[in-house]
């Protein structure tokens, strides 16, 4: 099953719909959204290029496994909790600072980690689901 306006127009949503999950991931730090939301768009985006070109196409543009991606994803939401401990504060009390960029500064803070972890597990854990099933799909 060959759709010529399928494979064609995938790759356009899987550019836009990747660009917006990553607009949500970094959104969600004092608005709705975050790293939860962000990853189902992503995975929605990697979802309709391996639908449209296959999964060998979406693992390349992937380039980490989805385990891999996953198990880094799950660390870096452990590890964004630690900096609450050298404080004598509760583990996952995070913590902030500002970054000064010339004419404007931006807040950061270990929120930005957990949410990443959180992105990377929910795009990884999705997207070894559906890789699995769209290559066991019969033909």
């Amino acid at each position: 099953m060959n759709s010529v306006i399928l494979s064609a127009t995938a790759r356009i949503f899987f550019t836009a719909m990747l660009l917006v999950s990553i607009w949500i991931l970094f959104r969600g730090h004092n608005e709705p959204g975050g790293g939860f939301v962000g990853g189902l768009m992503g995975a929605a985006a990697f979802s309709i290029l391996a639908f449209a070109s296959g999964v060998p196409t979406a693992r390349r543009a992937l380039i980490l496994h989805p385990i891999v991606l996953a198990g880094v994803g799950l660390a870096l939401a452990a590890l964004s909790g630690l900096p609450g401990l050298f404080y004598n504060d509760s583990y996952l009390l995070h913590h902030w600072g500002y970054v000064p960029l010339g004419f404007t500064e931006i807040k950061v803070g270990t929120t930005m980690i957990f949410d990443l972890g959180v992105y990377f597990v929910v795009v990884g854990g999705i997207l070894s689901f559906i890789f699995r099933l769209y290559e066991e799909q019969p033909v």
